[in-house]
């Protein structure tokens, strides 16, 4: 497993696990990125792969000083199950 990457030109993070992409998509504004969809590809389900790709992306929101706009549904849930990470949720 590698760590979670930032692919700007296609705008997801992605982490590649046994050859398959696990991808969270976003849209970037200024101090902003929204988080719009999330895939894992069935092959990879029950490992915890949408998880560690949510952490790593938003641990680099973080470094970035970015504020998090959760449109992805998981996303969304994901931050809600986690705490320490809703202060980075826009106003």
């Amino acid at each position: 497993m590698t760590d979670v990457r930032d692919n700007p030109e296609k705008h997801r993070f992605e982490l590649v696990v046994d050859g398959y992409t696990a991808l969270a998509e976003y849209r970037l504004s200024p101090g902003v990125v929204t988080f719009t969809h999330t895939e894992v590809p069935k092959e990879l389900g029950g490992r915890g792969i949408g998880s560690k790709l949510a952490k790593g992306a938003l641990d680099q929101a973080r470094v970035r000083g970015l504020k998090v706009v959760p449109l992805c549904p998981f996303i969304k849930a994901w931050i809600e199950k986690h705490p320490e990470y809703r202060d980075l949720l826009a106003q």
